[in-house]
């Protein structure tokens, strides 16, 4: 059965009462039943996770690569700082989308640049936490049309 990991970035296990103008009041824990639910009617499995350490996210994006068909990844504020979890994208060869709650390219300038990109298969943004559902479907369509 196909398997996919969405891994969640710092800060993330905030959401709901974290900047609620920006990034809404639905909890991280919301997000991971909407997904459940939305995998489970897709056929998928999936492996929810957040981290704040940009180390043990990359130990996530290595581990996926022998348990996972893909990733999404909301890498939060390490999407325009870190090189390691570029590098980890590009050694994993697994597809990734990159989701963002709020519209980078409608905040500040530090925002508009994103490291993971240029690695990933797609980007979602601007949707809220309906992003991780769009995101979900997405990959699930890529996994089956590269089968």
């Amino acid at each position: 059965m196909t398997s996919i990991l969405i891994l969640n970035g710092p800060n993330l296990n905030l959401l709901g009462t974290r900047q609620p103008d920006v990034y809404g009041t639905t909890t991280l824990s919301d997000i991971e039943q909407m997904c459940q639910t939305a995998a489970k009617a897709l056929g998928v499995t999936l492996a929810f996770h957040q981290e704040n350490s940009e180390g043990a996210m990359v130990d996530h994006i290595h581990a996926a690569r022998d348990t996972h068909d893909g990733i999404i990844l909301n890498a939060g504020a390490y999407t325009h700082t870190s090189i390691a979890l570029m590098d980890a994208i590009s050694s994993v060869e697994l597809p990734v989308i990159e989701l963002h709650l709020s519209n980078t390219l409608a905040r500040e300038e530090f925002r508009h640049k994103s490291y993971i990109s240029p690695v990933a298969l797609g980007v979602i943004c601007g949707f809220g936490a309906a992003g991780y559902e769009h995101s979900l479907r997405a990959m699930v369509q890529h996994l089956e049309a590269c089968s």
